[in-house]
């Protein structure tokens, strides 16, 4: 197909569900993207974080074309042994429980509300406190979970049992606790929400609180897990452990897949009958996850993270010096915001014209999510583009 082709069978047959960018992607190799008239850009941002290892990483295409010339599909009432090496894998690198697999991550979000009112049904207990500007899904359920008024307009009543508080406002969090509140659920970094972090003394605080008043901690590391931010997951950096981890975008190597990681004390309160999920798990979404946490350990790619999230700070800090349109910069490993105090639009669209892709989230704030194993060379010329974009829109 042709790509004004293209563009007309998507207006004709495609419901209009996204901001499309008038671009079609035919090849993806590492942090390299070619379009269809074969012109190469520099990926930033690839999928919100769904691609931590880039494009068709060869440990996830070898998993990929090995179990699909075998097995494709097994109904989750029969056993696989990459669902179950998976599943040890997970638990191995977080902490000692059971995972339950499903294919996004409003759907690990809505097993984990699920498990939340499970474990307060006996005492009549039901609501889960989420924070201002979270993201948790677009079901209805995580809707009513996030705490972004624009993603719930259109789509009233929202489901009732939840409530928002400010982020890092603990007082705020003790207020809203009641003889119904049942568990907390949180992001460590938000991601949609401008890159805003969690202060380590509120999460240790809400973490003791859980424990005195019997409340699940609930953490979505749906974005901030498999490595995003230097670390297997964001938790790691707090010196806690949540009762219930939610994963998906990074977990698949670019398929879809979400997780629920449940506390051993937990685990066994959804039995069989109460909640499932008919493609969660499959053999070769397993296999590609599998190629992920092998890439992760033996390209030693926490490190990588951790040594280029530091080269890509300093990097922007210099931009920072030198344009004073630059107000803020948040990041943890190589998850960064940029808050800008003009239009973030026009910067996303003078670095697309030059071949860069990036996201810009909340009007003003520059979001830069690069894959785990991007090299300094790669920054260089991400920043280079940045920088002459930003020249035009100061």
């Amino acid at each position: 197909m042709k790509l004004e082709e293209i563009f007309q069978v998507y207006k004709e047959n495609i419901m209009p569900t996204y901001n499309k960018v008038p671009l079609v992607f035919v090849k993806g190799k590492g942090s390299r993207l070619w379009d269809i008239k074969g012109r190469v850009y520099l990926d930033f941002f690839p999928g919100w974080g769904v691609g931590n290892l880039g494009h068709c990483h060869p440990k996830v295409m070898q998993g990929l074309r090995d179990q699909v010339s075998k097995l494709i599909f097994v109904p989750n009432n029969y056993y696989h042994p990459s669902q179950a090496k998976l599943a040890k894998e997970l638990i191995y690198c977080s902490f000692p429980g059971k995972v339950f697999f499903a294919n996004s991550g409003a759907e690990a979000n809505e097993g984990a509300i699920k498990l939340a009112r499970q474990f307060g049904a006996a005492s009549g207990r039901f609501e889960i406190i989420t924070f201002e500007n979270a993201f948790h899904g677009r079901t209805l359920a995580t809707l009513a979970a996030t705490g972004q008024k624009k993603y719930q307009k259109g789509f009233e009543p929202m489901p009732e049992g939840f409530k928002q508080v400010k982020f890092n406002d603990l007082q705020a969090f003790k207020q809203a606790i009641t003889d119904k509140t049942v568990a907390v659920m949180l992001e460590l970094i938000q991601g949609e929400g401008g890159i805003n972090i969690a202060e380590p003394d509120f999460v240790l605080a809400l973490r003791k609180i859980c424990d005195e008043k019997k409340l699940l901690l609930i953490v979505d590391e749906v974005q901030t897990g498999i490595g995003r931010t230097g670390k297997m997951f964001c938790y790691q950096y707090y010196g806690v452990i949540p009762d219930i981890m939610t994963l998906a975008k990074a977990l698949g190597g670019g398929l879809p897949i979400g997780a629920m990681v449940v506390k051993k004390e937990f685990s066994d309160l959804l039995s069989p009958g109460m909640h499932a999920s008919t493609f969660g798990g499959g053999p070769v979404i397993c296999r590609a996850a599998l190629g992920v946490f092998k890439a992760i350990d033996q390209d030693k790619l926490l490190k990588n993270c951790q040594n280029m999230g530091k080269y890509l700070l300093e990097k922007l800090k210099l931009l920072e010096a030198a344009y004073p349109v630059i107000k803020d910069i948040r990041s943890k490993g190589l998850m960064f915001g940029v808050e800008l105090s003009i239009d973030g639009k026009q910067v996303f669209d003078k670095c697309l014209e030059r071949g860069l892709l990036i996201n810009c989230t909340h009007e003003k704030v520059l979001r830069l999510m690069p894959a785990l194993n991007i090299s300094k060379n790669e920054i260089d010329k991400a920043l280079k583009i940045l920088e002459e974009a930003l020249k035009e829109c100061r």
